[in-house]
């Protein structure tokens, strides 16, 4: 799925390979047939003719399913009048046996991709709630996203971002819960949730992260997880004013993000260490914010550490860092695309962990003021 950002990495099967794939229950029909009529009696090829219904059932509605094994036993029948000795009622009756067999393993098989569908069908609108479209534009900041989920029927998982224009400037949201399956989609929301409702009202940094802290810990407390005695999640917000040339970030335990800035890489590393969020009771409730000069034409990249921790086949991490300085100067959506392309060819297709990642430039000089 490739949406505002939102990218699926599985590619399905196009054009002629598809329609191979569904056409192999005649093709296997047809080459058991003619091996049937071409070699000595026998080798018996015939007995194999119970194989296809079976392949059909995989692939095939009901009714298909059922003619074709019609067809299988009326070429039986066609062959039992050149050779008279092949055990014919016995292979009828298998062809008779397994296309019944068949017929009622593909009604299953359909009642199951319905189910399926319908469960991706409400999967894809908590999603758009979760993690919905991003605004590309916000003033004069430029955002996009990505999202890759790691498992094949993943639609939502763990790792959260989200951007709003508030009064204070650009303000935006980058996380990662720790743990797998429903509890961390809920922990992942609660935060959210959360950073929806206060970007836009609390003055500063640190009022927003202590409103996020309280909103995980009372999660923690009511949802508590079956593998880990308690939900916890790395964030990192960052503030962008309108017109300030600087860019303040508040960094819990979050991987850095990268700064661009005419075509050098830094990497943005926090002054003090600031508590990931539900940890403040064990490690202090001290966050402090860094305050970095952010102009026209500098960019940020934003991540989760599904994407520094992606490993290629000797188990070495992605160097995103090297990556960025190989890359060079790219727009946010074309500097995305290329990271989601070469951490797919970086780990071989399989992807260990959810990713998300956003990147952002600005596009007003210093000291320009808010229009309007």
């Amino acid at each position: 799925m490739i949406r505002s950002g939102r990218h699926r990495h599985r590619r399905p099967l196009y054009g002629g390979r598809r329609e191979v794939v569904l056409l192999s229950p005649v093709i296997l029909t047809v080459l058991i047939t003619g091996l049937a009529f071409a070699t000595p009696r026998e080798i018996a090829f015939s007995r194999l003719l119970p194989a296809a219904p079976a392949l059909a059932a995989t692939m095939w509605p009901v009714l298909p399913t059922i003619l074709l094994g019609a067809f299988c036993l009326l070429v039986m029948i066609g062959l039992s009048l050149v050779y008279s000795d092949l055990g014919t009622p016995y292979t009828a009756a298998a062809i008779v046996a397994v296309t019944l067999a068949a017929a009622y393993a593909s009604h299953l098989r359909l009642q199951r991709e319905e189910m399926l569908f319908q469960v991706r069908l409400v999967a894809d609108a908590a999603q758009k709630v979760l993690l919905r479209p991003l605004p590309r534009r916000i003033q004069d900041v430029e955002i996009e996203s990505l999202y890759l989920a790691a498992q094949e029927q993943a639609r939502i998982g763990g790792d959260f971002y989200e951007a709003a224009d508030t009064p204070y400037g650009v303000r935006l949201l980058i996380g990662d819960v720790r743990g797998k399956g429903l509890p961390a989609v809920g922990a992942a929301s609660a935060v959210i949730n959360c950073f929806r409702e206060n970007a836009y009202d609390q003055p500063d940094l640190r009022s927003i992260i202590h409103r996020l802290e309280a909103s995980i810990v009372r999660y923690s407390l009511t949802t508590p997880a079956s593998d880990q005695p308690e939900h916890f999640a790395t964030a990192l917000i960052a503030e962008i004013p309108y017109g300030g040339g600087q860019v303040r970030i508040l960094n819990c335990g979050h991987p850095p993000p990268l700064l661009v800035r005419r075509g050098e890489i830094r990497v943005l590393e926090s002054s003090m260490p600031s508590p990931p969020l539900n940890l403040a009771t064990l490690l202090g409730d001290h966050y402090f914010v860094d305050t970095v000069a952010f102009g026209e034409g500098d960019q940020m990249l934003l991540y989760t550490d599904g994407v520094t921790e992606t490993r290629d086949r000797d188990g070495t991490f992605f160097p995103l860092s090297d990556w960025m300085r190989q890359l060079g100067p790219a727009p946010p959506r074309e500097l995305l695309d290329r990271l989601h392309r070469d951490l797919l060819h970086y780990s071989g297709g399989r992807l260990e962990d959810d990713i998300a990642a956003l990147a952002v430039r600005c596009r007003n000089p210093p000291g320009t003021q808010r229009s309007g």
